[in-house]
């Protein structure tokens, strides 16, 4: 679905603008790494701005393209979501303007952790660089292995197919009356569950959704947030909630369609299986790298030093 409460809060967008997916594997959620988002510039538009401070369309599109596919997709649709990222790089934005006035760059142990983080990205950017993975890697026989290997772990989760009618209510004073235009809307609904789809096209202000009838789709339960889930959990096939209240407004909710849990085929996990394999050979590469740079010259380790530095304490 394509509002905001209907996939991911508002909060989360913050972490996964930092949290972007590397690799994943079987039956773990993606690794995160922190990746840095392109800085505006004076001369280029402006998509928000903070005194000084911009943001630039550039720098959404930047972090839209670093998330996963997946979560891009429902990113696109998250308004308030991302309206909260924007507020909150602005923040971030107008704390290191006042940390520069004050030339916190330069303090000395700001200067040292600069350098050390640098260290790091170099050292990260060029392992990488010489740990490539082949093109053609896994074959179709390297993925077929991997996958019965662990057929028992892959699963595709029940899915299910929800319609709805959102109302916004982010300020105080609109809350009331929008849940009672919530209200009205449930209780035709319910009395008619066939006239949904008209009533969804009308009201509704997830305009993506509304376009066919409030129809969002198939999806998990765990991509929907708490209030949505639970309510959705309830619902038979065919029913119409109750209005449920989220951080962003109000939702009506229709369950059309359920599809029951079953054991992923190949297909299913060929994307993430690939992503995973691949990880896991550009990781046995690199310690490679890694241990044949240790083998090239002799290694010695001074063992009172060794000693001396953990009497004194690190």
């Amino acid at each position: 679905m394509k509002k905001p409460t209907f996939v991911i809060s508002a909060a989360a967008l913050g972490l996964l603008a930092v949290a972007l997916v590397l690799g994943l594997r079987p039956g773990s959620d993606p690794v995160a790494a922190v990746q840095t988002v392109s800085v505006a510039t004076a001369d280029s538009p402006s998509l928000a701005r903070l005194g000084n401070q911009h943001v630039s369309p550039d720098e959404l599109k930047a972090l839209l393209a670093a998330l996963a596919p997946e979560v891009r997709q429902q990113m696109r649709g998250n308004r308030a979501a991302l309206e909260g990222w924007i507020r909150a790089r602005l923040a971030e934005k107008a704390v290191l303007e006042q940390a520069d006035a004050q030339g916190w760059r330069e303090r000395p142990e700001v200067e040292r952790q600069t350098r050390a983080a640098a260290e790091q990205i170099v050292f990260r950017d060029y392992l990488r660089s010489v740990s490539q993975v082949p093109a053609g890697y896994p074959s179709e026989d390297e993925l077929k292995q991997a996958y019965d290997a662990g057929k028992a772990n892959w699963t595709a989760p029940a899915l299910y197919r929800v319609s709805q009618i959102f109302l916004a209510a982010t300020e105080p004073q609109t809350v009331e009356a929008v849940r009672r235009q919530a209200l009205e809307l449930s209780k035709k609904a319910q009395a008619s569950p066939a006239e949904f789809g008209a009533l969804a096209s009308r009201f509704s202000q997830d305009r993506s959704s509304a376009e066919r009838g409030g129809d969002s789709g198939f999806q998990p339960l765990q991509q929907l947030v708490p209030p949505v889930r639970e309510a959705v959990a309830r619902l038979k096939v065919g029913a119409v909630s109750d209005p449920v209240q989220s951080p962003a407004g109000f939702h009506v909710i229709k369950l059309t369609e359920q599809q029951p849990a079953r054991e992923a085929t190949l297909d299913d996990v060929r994307e993430r299986l690939t992503q995973a394999l691949r990880a896991q050979r550009q990781e046995q590469i690199a310690k490679a790298y890694l241990d044949g740079m240790l083998d090239t010259a002799t290694l010695s380790i001074d063992g009172a030093q060794l000693s001396k530095v953990l009497e004194e304490g690190l």
